[in-house]
């Protein structure tokens, strides 16, 4: 059933710039302000920090230019929901759009909201992050507060406030995306452009380029887990790069757009993210690095450069690109549940827009309230944790869903062909699975619990199913 014969379709009001910058905001957050003080904990050395985000960028575009092919066929609501459900089976497709809402989006937009709110605090210091009402709960990654925090409830009224601006219509949120995007990519171009001129210091370059740039030993294969292990953070950091194919709809000219978006939005984010790296490295010895407040990295190095108005720009910069990398996820993630609702397969009135601003009311609503739920819980960073194994899993099945579609049908029409293939796809489909494998090996703490999390999403579907049924639907 499509939507002009219930209800209202959607505005197609995006085009290739607005899409660019959806791909280019969306993976722009929090990630790259602080994740860089985990991974050198992890790997101990300048060379290794910045393998980790050279690999975890070239897989990331492999993956892109991949994605590319199935956006073309599949330009619809939904995206890699689609991709799931045409190449392998409806229940993947319904498993990746589960663990979507209770996890990845949900998650990554509450994890985003959190970091803005931290950022938030740089200016005011009485918003603090110590629980005031909660208790503490013991998971397998660790213990979690909770309860509320002046930085939780802050938190909270940023995705409420977003989730109305979405609601109000896709125009509005696109201008709002392109216009943040471009105002967070110059920040970081600017701490790219001070790290690696007025920033360089002697002590930090001569401790990390000559003295600890490898670690001790050298290169060797048993580098490779703990490269593998590490790569967690740098690849939340490049997530949410396939969120513009969730609003193929909107587009002007899908077919055209979502590959050429994907790939040039990829490469400018990976671009910027290893010269930033680059950069902290330049300006902050590895240790320094490794233990940053809060590890807010972005802020040492500015700091360290420019003094306490280093301090502050940088917070600024990084309040301003956490709110746009939520626009992005928030606008996005809610058609994946209007996909599913129209498939039978979530509440059925998910799969309505709303007759005046012609958006997915029902699933922004939805979104943002279980959005809340994990903002208050503190539980969205173990849930990303336990998750981020199953993302690249759903990467990869994806992948295996492009191959199978080739062979299943050969005739169909492909605007836009996977470059390479079958190598770079195969080299995807292979660089995924070591990744998968390593993570199971190293951190089984948190893959195991993410596998669960998918898991629970098989019962909940066919209950899904029966339901369909009754109501008439495949």
């Amino acid at each position: 059933m499509s939507a002009s014969e219930s209800g209202p379709d959607f505005v197609k009001a995006i085009g290739r710039l607005d899409a660019t910058a959806l791909v280019v905001g969306s993976m722009i957050g929090s990630g790259i302000f602080i994740v860089a003080a985990d991974i050198m904990r992890q790997v101990g050395s300048p060379g290794l920090l910045l393998t980790v985000w050279l690999v975890s960028g070239a897989v990331t575009l492999l993956g892109a230019l991949t994605y590319g092919e199935l956006a073309a066929m599949f330009p619809r609501a939904g995206g890699q929901y689609v991709y799931l459900r045409e190449g392998i089976s409806p229940l993947f497709g319904y498993l990746y759009g589960w663990t979507l809402f209770t996890v990845i989006q949900t998650g990554t937009i509450a994890a985003v909201a959190v970091a803005f709110a931290r950022f938030t605090a740089v200016f005011l210091p009485g918003l603090s992050e110590n629980v005031f009402l909660g208790g503490v709960v013991r998971l397998p990654s660790g213990s979690i507060q909770i309860g509320l925090s002046h930085q939780r409830l802050l938190a909270v009224a940023s995705v409420l406030l977003l989730t109305w601006v979405n609601i109000r219509g896709v125009r509005t949120a696109a201008h709002i995306q392109t216009s943040l995007t471009v105002i967070k990519a110059a920040s970081l171009i600017a701490l790219i452009g001070l790290g690696l001129s007025l920033g360089l210091h002697d002590g930090a370059l001569v401790a990390n380029f000559r003295n600890g740039f490898l670690p001790p030993g050298g290169l060797h294969a048993g580098l490779l887990p703990l490269i593998g292990a590490a790569m967690v953070g740098s690849l939340f950091s490049m997530d949410a790069w396939n969120n513009v194919g969730f609003a193929a709809a909107e587009l002007n000219e899908p077919k055209r757009d979502l590959p050429f978006a994907m790939a040039a939005g990829v490469l400018l984010v990976t671009t910027l993210y290893f010269l930033t790296n680059l950069a902290y490295v330049a300006v902050l010895p590895a240790d320094q690095i490794a233990n940053a407040p809060q590890d807010r990295v972005a802020t040492a190095a500015m700091q360290a450069m420019l003094g306490d108005t280093g301090l502050y720009l940088m917070a600024a910069a990084i309040i301003v690109s956490t709110f746009g990398c939520n626009n992005g996820l928030i606008l996005s993630g809610a058609r994946v549940y209007y996909a599913m609702a129209r498939d039978g397969l979530f509440f059925s009135k998910t799969g309505t827009l709303d007759a005046r601003h012609r958006t997915p009311v029902i699933a922004l609503v939805l979104q943002a309230a279980w959005t809340c739920v994990l903002c208050l819980s503190g539980t969205y960073s173990q849930l990303l944790d336990y998750v981020i194994f199953a993302a690249v899993l759903f990467y990869m099945l994806t992948v295996v869903g492009l191959f199978i579609l080739r062979v299943k049908r050969p005739e169909a029409d492909r605007p836009v062909r996977a470059p390479g293939y079958p190598w770079l796809p195969g080299a995807y489909l292979l660089l995924t699975g070591a990744i998968c494998v390593n993570l199971l090996a190293e951190k089984p703490q948190y893959t195991w619990p993410g596998l669960i999390i998918v898991a629970l999403g098989v019962p909940v579907y066919l209950l899904w199913r029966g339901l369909g049924k009754k109501r008439g639907h495949a």
